[in-house]
């Protein structure tokens, strides 16, 4: 058949035996296990162990708390949470009425003693005096003895005149030796002392400084700058030394606590280079810090009940250290934190140079001076009184 058109043959399939083809799956698995075990020790060796990470880190700072130093009944609050505060600026007063009442009267009371003083001083030229007449009038009556003994013995004068001079003397000395202890006395209360530095002057000055600090210490100043948080005090409210008003957060000095496993501190330093990223600004923000501090103990060992693993139900659980790391205060400033934000630190684990294997801490002074001004007032108006009435 010529119109008929011939047909190829069907090509034949050779089918693969199972084993072999489970055989190449299991290579090919093999060898991309293989690839990553060795990526990974590399990664490790090379990278990785030189390194060691948590996401276990917060943020932590000074909460410096404001606590009334007198009884008093509040009368103004100057400030709120979230706001910014400069050191020594007002944030609660007290009634102070009480108060001035007292002060009032220390100031009286220093004024009496400047004047009572003034009169011991001038006692001492009063008895001088006093002395010198005692002795003028001692040599006086001496003289009249004397020639009087002289006529006795011609027969010009009586006995008895002789007698009567005899006791004008013998009186005359008497004064003279009260006199003299009259002297030593106003000296003994005066002797080797100024005015100002007389122990009656200095005991009133000491009342007029207790009455100030009384006074000052209504108002409650700032320590430190920073922002008010905690803030419970209302207005009316009556205070006790003590009682928590608000807190100061100074935001310019935090730094991170972050808990590393037990089994990761092996090989972490003082010094070390630390980067941080927060989750408030994510991965694009990068921190740079670098290990200060190591907790005295883990969190377990300062908690309010600490396991008693000594009581036979022990389970071993792998503890944390926290580790505090210092931060950059430039990158604070660019980029504020907030305490108990989370964040994720990298400590890097390379050899340091010996000239950085223990960095001097961020430079931060624990201290505050605001309540020295009023010391130093309490002074001024001290020496005010003592030049006015020692004047007079």
């Amino acid at each position: 058949m010529s119109g008929t058109q011939r047909q190829s043959p069907a090509p034949v399939t050779v089918n693969e035996p199972p084993n072999r083809k489970r055989q190449r799956m299991l290579l090919t698995l093999c060898a991309f296990i293989a690839s990553a075990a060795i990526g990974y020790g590399l990664y490790y060796f090379l990278h990785s162990r030189f390194y060691e990470t948590t996401d276990d880190a917060y943020v932590n700072g000074s909460i410096v708390q404001i606590t009334p130093q007198v009884t008093g009944t509040v009368v103004a609050v100057y400030a709120d949470d979230t706001q910014l505060i400069q050191v020594g600026a007002p944030l609660v007063r007290l009634d102070s009425a009480d108060a001035k009442l007292a002060l009032e009267e220390a100031k009286a009371g220093l004024a009496q003693a400047v004047r009572q003083v003034r009169t011991l001083y001038a006692s001492n030229t009063t008895n001088q005096a006093y002395l010198a007449q005692r002795q003028t009038e001692l040599e006086r009556a001496q003289g009249n003895l004397r020639r009087r003994q002289v006529l006795a013995e011609s027969g010009a004068l009586s006995v008895e005149e002789i007698e009567h001079a005899q006791n004008t003397v013998a009186s005359a000395r008497s004064a003279l030796r009260v006199a003299q202890e009259q002297l030593v006395s106003s000296r003994a209360l005066t002797g080797r002392t100024q005015l100002a530095s007389h122990p009656n002057v200095l005991t009133a000055a000491a009342k007029v400084r207790s009455a100030w600090l009384n006074d000052a210490r209504n108002t409650l100043p700032a320590p430190i700058t920073g922002y008010v948080a905690k803030r419970s005090v209302q207005v009316g409210q009556r205070v006790a030394p003590g009682t928590p008003l608000m807190a100061v957060v100074p935001l310019n000095h935090v730094w991170v606590d972050a808990n590393f496993k037990e089994v990761q501190l092996k090989q972490i330093r003082l010094g070390q280079p630390v980067t941080l990223s927060a989750d408030m600004y994510g991965k694009s923000v990068v921190y740079h810090g670098h290990v200060a501090g190591f907790s005295a103990g883990t969190g377990s060992a300062f908690s309010l009940l600490p396991a008693q693993n000594a009581t036979g139900n022990w389970i071993k659980v792998v503890q944390r250290l926290p580790v505090r790391i210092a931060l950059d205060p430039s990158e604070l400033e660019q980029h504020p934190l907030r305490l108990g934000l989370s964040m994720h630190a990298t400590i890097d684990l390379h050899p340091l140079p010996d000239a950085k294997a223990d960095p001097l801490q961020i430079p931060f002074s624990y201290q505050t001076n605001v309540f020295d001004q009023s010391g130093a007032q309490a002074e001024e108006e001290i020496q005010r009184i003592i030049a006015e009435h020692s004047n007079i």
